[in-house]
């Protein structure tokens, strides 16, 4: 224990899914990504604060709470004037003063703008603060690390964001070549940065994150070039989103008020988030999952079995994902924490492409979850919709959250807060032939189409993937 903010701080240790990697603190966790053993890491036990101590966040700034939400998680590995700093930092430059700002939608619907940071989208809120705890914590250990992740369009560009330029990360950054949108691609491409490499992989997301998978468990390869990883496997990007849960409620009148949550979903990631804050102690009674037609979660939660299908492709192509990673978390805690059953669960589900896990564990689930299915012409009609009625541009994504929460809230007198995944701006095509309306990029971007780009597209291939590692790493501190 210490004291932070005049309150004591539990020192928290990290755990893997799979039972039989290191327990390690949050500096190890931070710079780890994936565990050895294949699982991902999450706190041992749940912070939990008090309706009185949520009572308390009301009135706080949102760089204030992101500090006092995230400081368990932190426990003494950052100093709480450090973490202050680093928050600071991180939401300085949000072209909004709120950072993550409401607006209202109907009596009992709100959507909750993610998209202000660099790079326009919701990854930003993890990402800034991310790409600076690393620089903190390597350069207190006088170390260097090559960062490699996976990007279904969003996460790269504010990984890359967060991390160009700095002195002890390398960072890799794979896509699927030719399936993302062009705003999406330029974002990372255009980068010019000596520490930066992009890869447009020949394949798709799913292949992807899969070559990043094999990397990190090629335990050599990984030691060798000291991998870690920004992707929402890393669980500093998770513990970095909860906040904005937290910020939307407190907004609604929480705890005193239950909340539900609606998020477009791709890789689970975003709303395991919701879902650590209502671990947490916050007031959610619902949450609310919006797929495309790449509907592997809505098919697990209308009948408890994941089967993986072949990826499809959209106009919401960040959710164009079969195998969603931060889902094994959820199961982490449905499988009572049972590291060595779910490893065993999770190497049948990779065997055979599908995972039941029963009747009472489907059911204890679907007590807090629902999903929708969203394609691509309810998609556009909701774009439509919205903007006829509102004035409110949205993009694909966010606009398969407000389907799915106007389709699946139980209690439409309660609130229902949507998140706003990205700027519209990111998906002009997309937004102008849904409603006619064309969304330009903000004045700092507006020369986007105009820069060079640097990328180089590479096969599916882990060995031709990992020379390409091998070979850049390092270059930007020789430089």
């Amino acid at each position: 224990m210490r004291q932070f903010q005049g309150k004591e701080v539990s020192f928290l240790r990290y755990i893997s899914t799979r039972g039989a990697a290191p327990v390690l603190g949050f500096d190890d966790v931070l710079l780890a990504g994936l565990a050895r053993d294949g699982g991902l890491y999450l706190p041992e036990t749940w912070p939990r604060f008090s309706a009185d101590e949520i009572r308390a966040m009301r009135g706080l700034s949102y760089q204030q709470l992101a500090v006092r939400v995230m400081a368990p998680y932190v426990g003494d590995s950052i100093s709480e004037a450090d973490l202050t700093a680093l928050v600071t930092e991180s939401y300085r430059d949000f072209g909004h003063t709120a950072v993550a700002p409401l607006k209202q939608l109907d009596t009992s619907l709100w959507f909750m703008e993610l998209f202000h940071g660099p790079t326009l989208a919701f990854k930003d809120h993890a990402m800034q603060f991310l790409g600076r705890a690393f620089d903190h914590v390597l350069t207190r250990r006088g170390e260097r690390v090559t960062v490699v992740g996976a990007t279904s369009g969003d996460t790269g560009s504010a990984a890359i964001e967060a991390c160009r330029d700095r002195d002890a990360i390398d960072i890799f950054m794979l896509y699927p070549h030719e399936r993302v949108s062009e705003v999406q691609r330029r974002q990372m491409t255009t980068v010019d940065a000596a520490n930066v490499h992009t890869l447009a992989i020949e394949g798709t997301f799913d292949d992807c994150q899969d070559l990043v998978k094999a990397m990190f468990n090629d335990v050599a390869f990984r030691d060798e070039m000291r991998l870690s990883a920004v992707n929402s496997i890393n669980w500093a990007r998770i513990m970095s989103q909860i906040v904005y849960y937290f910020h939307a409620a407190l907004a609604l009148g929480a705890p005193d008020v239950p909340v539900r949550f609606s998020v477009p979903s791709g890789n689970f990631g975003n709303i395991f988030a919701a879902y650590a804050a209502r671990e947490m102690g916050l007031p959610v009674d619902q949450l609310i999952i919006g797929t495309n037609v790449n509907d592997i979660l809505t098919r697990f939660f209308d009948s408890g079995d994941l089967t993986t299908a072949a990826v499809q492709a959209t106009i919401s192509p960040s959710m164009d994902i079969q195998i969603s990673s931060n889902f094994e978390r959820l199961l982490f805690d449905l499988y009572d924490r049972d590291g060595a059953a779910l490893a065993e669960a999770m190497t049948t589900f990779r065997a055979e492409g599908r995972l039941s896990v029963g009747d009472n564990r489907w059911k204890q689930v679907r007590a807090l979850f629902d999903a929708r299915r969203i394609d691509d012409d309810r998609t556009r009609a909701e774009i439509e919709r919205v903007y006829k009625e509102t004035g409110e541009l949205i993009e694909p994504h966010s606009a398969i959250g407000i389907a799915a929460a106007r389709d699946a809230r139980r209690d439409a007198n309660l609130p229902t807060i949507t998140l706003g995944a990205a700027h519209p701006a990111k998906f002009p095509a997309a937004v102008e032939a849904a409603c006619g309306a064309f969304a330009p990029l903000p004045k700092r971007m507006e020369d986007l189409y105009d820069r060079t780009e640097h990328y180089t597209v590479t096969p599916n291939d882990l060995g031709q993937v990992q020379a390409y590692v091998r070979a850049h790493a390092g270059q930007a501190g020789q430089a």
